[in-house]
């Protein structure tokens, strides 16, 4: 039987999530896959210069969140003798976590409740993850 998958959604600012699915995981002999997601704004009417200073911008700050966000994060929930890794997109956070618990085939999926990536728990990012996930959904306070 394959180890089960864990995805935990990490804002970059409350590990409570993240804690409770490594006990969960160490008990469980699951694997953790901890997600920390990057709101973009779109926009429609850009230059061409615009465009590429954009692109530049988002390059730093996904390096930026890679070395100050999911690594540590990634090395603390090894360091307690779980097998994570972290992944790092940018979009929308619910439909990021669903496409990923899905592709992944992960058996749950773990968000904070008082969190920047949940501040708005029983508005977009909880309700929307509760509506798109096919697996149970674990909210931690």
């Amino acid at each position: 039987m394959a180890q089960e998958i864990f995805v935990v959604g990490f804002d970059g600012t409350d590990q409570h999530p993240v804690d409770f699915a490594v006990t969960r995981a160490a008990k469980e002999d699951a694997r953790l896959l901890i997600v920390h997601v990057l709101e973009w704004s779109p926009y429609s009417f850009l230059t061409t210069q615009e465009l590429v200073d954009r692109h530049k911008a988002r390059e730093r700050e996904l390096e930026r969140a890679e070395q100050a966000v999911v690594k540590p994060i990634v090395e603390n929930a090894r360091s307690a003798g779980v097998t994570a890794d972290g992944v790092l997109r940018y979009g929308h956070v619910a439909d990021i976590l669903c496409a990923l618990t899905k592709e992944k085939g992960a058996a749950m999926v773990f968000v904070g409740r008082s969190s920047r990536l949940s501040q708005r728990v029983f508005g977009t990012v909880a309700s929307g993850v509760v509506q798109c996930a096919a697996v149970p959904v674990v909210i931690v306070p």
